[in-house]
C-alpha cells in the first residue's frame, strides 16, 4: 500500500485512479491505465493486488496483471518493484487463508531486496511488507517493528504519506499488544489523520476501529459506528473487518 493521494498539480490520470482506488473501485481505476510501460503496468498490478487483500476475491486478475508487469520490466528498480507485488499477494493469500504461498511470499520479497537499492524510493514499501511478514507470518514482532521503523523513516524521508499511514498503524498495533496504550492510541490518531486527509476512505474505517480499541466508552462506540457507516458505504469492504463491525445485537445473537 503506498501512494500519496492528489494535489491540483498531480496529472489528471492519477488523481482520478487515485480517486477511484480509494473509494475501494479498484478494477475502474485499472481500467484506466494502459499497461504499455513498466509503470503503468506495475501500477495496474499493484491496483489489483491490492483489491485482493481488501475482497478476499480477483486473485486470477492480479497475477494476470502481475504476469504482464513483469514481462515488462527492465531495471533492477522495475524488477524489484514487480517482486514486492508478487510477494504482496503471495502474502495476502496466506494472511487470508487462500493458500499458504509463505515461502513464495519471502523468496520474492528477498528477490526484490536484493534489486531496490536501500536509498530508492520503492524501499520503504519492501521494508512494510517485510515488516507483515515478520508481524503475521514468521510471529516475530521485534523484526517486524526494525522494519516498519525503517519504512517509517523511509516514508518520512520520499514523502510517502500514504505509507506513513500503514506505518504509524502497524507500529501501534505493536505498542498494544505489549500494552502501551498512550503510544497505541497515538499511533492509531495519527494514522486515521492522515488518512481522512487524503480521503482515503477504503483504509478509514480499518484505523476507526484500531483507534477505538484504544477508547473508551462512549467514544470507542462513536469511532465504531463511524467505521461500520464507511463499511457499509462502501459495500462491505474490507471484507476481514465485518466480524469487528457486528452490531451488538448479531453478537449476542451467535455467542
Amino acid at each position: 500500500m503506498s501512494g500519496d493521494g492528489t494535489t491540483a498539480e498531480d496529472d489528471p490520470l492519477q488523481t482520478a485512479v487515485w480517486r477511484l482506488r480509494s473509494r475501494a473501485c479498484w478494477v475502474d481505476a485499472a481500467a484506466l491505465l494502459t499497461p504499455a510501460t513498466p509503470q503503468a503496468a506495475l501500477q495496474r498490478a499493484s491496483l489489483l493486488v491490492e483489491r485482493c487483500l481488501y475482497t478476499e476475491a480477483g486473485w486470477e486478475d492480479a497475477e494476470d496483471a502481475l504476469r504482464t508487469a513483469e514481462a515488462l520490466t527492465h531495471t533492477d528498480d522495475e524488477r524489484g518493484a514487480a517482486a514486492c507485488e508478487r510477494g504482496y499477494l503471495a502474502y495476502a493469500a496466506t494472511l487470508l487463508q487462500v493458500r499458504d504461498r509463505a515461502d513464495e511470499a519471502r523468496a520474492a520479497l528477498g528477490r526484490a531486496a536484493a534489486l531496490i537499492a536501500p536509498g530508492a524510493p520503492g524501499r520503504p514499501l519492501l521494508d512494510f511488507r517485510r515488516g507483515l511478514i515478520a508481524e503475521n507470518l514468521t510471529r516475530s514482532p521485534q523484526a517486524a517493528r526494525a522494519a516498519y521503523r525503517r519504512a517509517h523513516a523511509g516514508a518520512t524521508a520520499h514523502a510517502d504519506p500514504l505509507l506513513l499511514s500503514a506505518t504509524w498503524r502497524h507500529l501501534a498495533g505493536l505498542a498494544l499488544r505489549e500494552g502501551e496504550l498512550t503510544e497505541a492510541r497515538h499511533g492509531f490518531s495519527e494514522s486515521l489523520r492522515i488518512r481522512e486527509e487524503l480521503g482515503y476512505l477504503v483504509g478509514t474505517a480499518p484505523a476507526l476501529v484500531s483507534l477505538a480499541d484504544t477508547e473508551t466508552e462512549p467514544e470507542a462506540a462513536r469511532l465504531r459506528e463511524e467505521a461500520r457507516r464507511l463499511f457499509r458505504l462502501l459495500g462491505g469492504v474490507p471484507t476481514w473487518l465485518a466480524h469487528r463491525l457486528a452490531p451488538p445485537e448479531e453478537d449476542a445473537a451467535t455467542a
